[in-house]
């Protein structure tokens, strides 16, 4: 007989941000006539840069005739894309990451969910807390943890991101083998030094343990001294994994663009403690699950490291900050206490009371949602989190309704 994988019986009832969706959804039913400015989850709103639409155009021509027709492209993207990514996001920073060491995908979030796959069962997993949920819950559908309790799974070393710490996680006092970090931060927008950054890779050394290292939001980080890769910290190479998207930096959450950089210097180790590299390994899943991104989103991509291409992204992030900017002057104004919003599109917010009723309050009252810290872990009870990515005439009506409410 068929069964089915137990694991998933662990999961919570259904997705964050789906919770979130039939609420609005519920509530749009009810009140028809009443505009929505949606503040919640994390998806860009304004359009594709120029260089993105033109090279998209080119490169559909190209598919439309014989001599310049692409079928299947190489699985870890095509050259033309991973060299400008080695080059611009990397070698110059100091980074020294090759382009054969870069993987194309189709989204961080499915990376950071289908690494998992390469490493055993059994270990152990250390994840911040509050979190983006991907991390934890592939983990639970792979069986690494225990049942859900008390607003955590057992089996998890969680990573306690609170007021008191800046929002900058402790390293853990136990061993650990997988090890989860953000930066800057979702959902709280924290960012991290690089004398932080490289206690973390001291400790995977310490540990033989890995790091992954999510880096989606880089893109926003204004202050020079901050790191935008973990790569940027000697030594790295050996004990991470970085994920990369095109998403916010370039609008693709619906063309679906990012990169995985796995180094052919990191390693793991098998069950009688011999090294073992992760970058063939990677590969073969990559290869054998993953047919890689189309020709023309690749071409749409690589134009966004063109002079044209720096300066219409550039443009983007700065519309954003801008209205990152507003959220948090305004709502730091009414006398919460907010992080992030400097360096990332997301602005953390101590909300004064149960994260899900400030999230009915604002979105009954004001007609604007949010989302509920609590839905990001136990530690985000209590908070809130306001996105940047609507327009800046959207952001300052949903202010404007914020202020008469609260």
């Amino acid at each position: 007989m068929i069964t089915t994988n137990e694991n998933y019986s662990k999961l919570q009832a259904s997705y964050l941000f789906s919770d979130i969706a039939k609420r609005v959804s519920r509530y749009q039913e009810s009140h028809p006539d009443q505009s929505i400015i949606k503040l919640g989850i994390g998806d860009v709103t304004m359009p594709l840069p120029q260089c993105c639409i033109e090279a998209f155009h080119h490169a559909v021509d190209e598919m439309g005739a014989e001599a310049s027709f692409r079928g299947y492209g190489p699985e870890q993207g095509y050259d033309f894309l991973r060299n400008v990514i080695a080059e611009h996001d990397f070698q110059s920073r100091g980074a020294d990451v090759e382009s054969d060491e870069i993987f194309i995908s189709d989204g961080a979030k499915c990376d950071s969910g289908n690494i998992q796959e390469i490493f055993s069962s059994d270990i152990t997993v250390a994840i911040p807390d509050p979190v983006y949920p991907v991390y934890l819950d592939t983990n639970v559908m792979a069986g690494r943890t225990g049942e859900y309790s008390d607003g955590r799974y057992q089996g998890i070393v969680y990573l306690d991101s609170t007021i008191e710490n800046d929002f900058l996680p402790a390293l853990p006092s136990q061993s650990v083998d997988l090890i989860y970090l953000c930066f800057p931060n979702n959902p709280t927008g924290s960012t991290i030094s690089k004398e932080g950054l490289a206690k973390w890779v001291d400790f995977a050394h310490q540990e033989k343990a890995l790091i992954l290292f999510d880096a989606a939001y880089e893109a926003f980080i204004k202050d020079d001294s901050l790191p935008k890769s973990i790569f940027e910290i000697p030594g790295a190479e050996e004990v991470a994994i970085e994920f990369r998207s095109f998403s916010k930096n370039a609008g693709f959450t619906g063309t679906r663009c990012a990169f995985t950089v796995v180094p052919k210097k990191c390693r793991a180790f098998d069950k009688n403690g011999n090294i073992e590299m992760l970058h063939p390994l990677w590969n073969r899943r990559h290869s054998t699950k993953f047919n890689g991104v189309s020709y023309p989103v690749q071409r749409a991509a690589a134009s966004i490291y063109t002079t044209e291409g720096k300066e219409q992204t550039r443009a983007l992030i700065d519309y954003y900050m801008k209205n990152a900017e507003v959220i948090r002057s305004e709502m730091s104004g009414l006398g919460y206490d907010c992080v992030g919003g400097d360096n990332s599109p997301y602005i953390w917010i101590s909300g004064k009371e149960d994260s899900w009723a400030f999230f009915d309050r604002l979105l009954n009252d004001a007609g604007v949602v949010c989302t509920p810290g609590a839905g990001f872990g136990k530690c985000g009870e209590g908070y809130i989190r306001l996105s940047a990515f609507n327009s800046y005439e959207n952001v300052t009506s949903a202010m404007e309704r914020i202020k008469k409410i609260l």
